[in-house]
């Protein structure tokens, strides 16, 4: 139970970085360039959070929780994002938007997750 509360707490923080850096830079920059500063943004954050997960969760399979930090990440999306605050699911018919920094979530975490095995971190 506290592996699933942990992976749900660092989804949402990483969520909450994701939805703060488009909110920002469609105030700041036009949205081409905010949708590409957040598909930068959504793996590092994701990187990080996953490593901080890894080491508190040794043994933890990467793909297991790439897949469970991205079906967080995609429920908020469709649950949230697109009736509450974009008032649309268009977000959805986005690559650079949506599904660009969706694969590079899972990658990223799927990637931290096989270094930790790989480092000698008991993953």
């Amino acid at each position: 139970m506290k592996r699933i509360s942990f992976i749900v707490v660092y989804s949402l923080i990483g969520w909450a970085i994701c939805g703060t850096t488009v909110g920002i830079g469609r105030r700041l920059i036009d949205m081409h360039t905010t949708l590409v500063v957040h598909a930068i943004v959504a793996p590092l954050a994701f990187a990080v959070l996953s490593a901080l997960f890894f080491r508190q969760f040794p043994g933890s399979s990467p793909v297991r929780i790439a897949s469970a930090f991205l079906s967080v990440v995609m429920a908020l999306d469709v649950l949230v994002v697109a009736p509450l605050f974009e008032h649309s699911f268009s977000m959805f018919g986005s690559v650079l938007g949506t599904w660009f920094p969706l694969a590079l979530i899972f990658a990223a975490v799927l990637i931290v997750g096989r270094y930790f095995g790989r480092s000698g971190s008991h993953v």
